[in-house]
């Protein structure tokens, strides 16, 4: 009788799906400038590897994780809503890959919990919103509700209707920050992606590239912009000022200023959307003077846009009111 020994077919390294995600601060203690690295595989290698370079050659080891992220596809489309306040009316159908949605407390909702990216799946900026019910209404297809949109200053980017096919990706911990100096924000660097236990040259492994756009440091768009004239015929446009940094705190006299020094951009446009006239003023106000209007004359003044400066990160996103004179 011969024995006949079975030797185990070597295991197939299956290539992983992942995306880098240029995110605002969330807790407020973050690298402002480093991405987020978010991944999932089916079978699930256990850990997954990160290499990074200046160029495709000569990789070094940047992170490893053995979270495996929530990804999922949008089954409907998700029009924009006020920022900040519940939108009860949206219902938004996700179908996920790997892991499962879950309903919040109220509490819980308020305190940061059910919050997910949601973007364009080959990338750019992303929308981070909060959902309090989720539904399971078919084979991994959940209805969330009760949403919270534009959260962490991201109703800057909010577009008109997020489409059908929009990626979104669960942001519960499990997508972690990678390592990047402030000095690459918005340069192009290359990336290998594949599990941890092959190296970066095995045909699992995927290359990614990406250039941070330091969405931490970007200021949060002004609110409450207002203008009124008086009998001078001098516009007076005001607004509040937000923080990316412990804006939510009720213990101090004022919200913190996260930057540098208080600057703001104001920009008088026409009806073309040309600058006719900007102001950089450091503070929540500024006097457009009938001095001013009738050197700018004879275009026609359509809108005022203001937006907070950052020395790190250049001018925020603006907000706009429209003015008919």
């Amino acid at each position: 009788v011969v024995d006949v020994v079975s030797l185990p077919k070597p295991a197939v390294a299956v290539p992983v799906f992942s995306r880098l995600l240029d995110l605002p601060l969330i807790k407020g203690d973050e690298d402002p400038v480093a991405p987020y690295f978010a991944v999932s595989a089916k079978p699930w290698p256990g850990a997954v590897a990160l290499y990074s370079s200046a160029e495709d050659d000569g990789y070094s080891l940047n992170s490893v994780t053995e979270k495996r992220s929530v990804f999922g596809l949008t089954e409907t489309p998700l029009a924009a809503s006020s920022p900040g306040l519940p939108d009860r009316g949206a219902r938004l159908r996700v179908k996920i890959g790997e892991g499962v949605l879950a309903s919040a407390s109220r509490t819980g909702l308020l305190n940061g919990a059910n919050a997910l990216a949601i973007g364009n799946p080959t990338g750019g900026d992303w929308e981070v919103l909060q959902f309090e019910v989720a539904e399971l209404v078919g084979a991994d297809t959940y209805e969330i509700r009760n949403l919270l949109r534009g959260q962490l200053g991201t109703d800057a980017i909010m577009p008109a209707v997020w489409p059908s096919g929009s990626l979104i990706v669960l942001l519960d911990g499990a997508p972690s920050q990678i390592e990047l100096p402030s000095s690459s924000r918005g340069l192009e660097r290359h990336y290998r992606v594949g599990p941890a236990n092959r190296g970066y040259s095995d045909a699992s492994y995927r290359h990614l590239l990406h250039s941070a756009t330091g969405a931490g440091l970007r200021p949060y768009r002004p609110g409450h912009l207002r203008s009124a004239e008086d009998a001078g015929g001098n516009t007076l446009v005001s607004w509040i000022r937000r923080s990316r940094i412990d804006g939510d705190s009720w213990e101090g006299l004022d919200i913190p200023l996260g930057e540098d020094s208080e600057r703001y951009l104001v920009r008088v446009l026409d009806a073309e959307n040309a600058v006719i006239r900007q102001a950089e003023p450091n503070t929540c106000s500024w006097q457009y003077t009938a001095e001013m209007k009738a050197a700018d004359a004879p275009s026609q003044i359509a809108a005022i846009q203001v937006a907070q400066l950052s020395v790190r990160y250049g001018v925020g996103p603006f907000q706009r009111i429209e003015i008919h004179e």
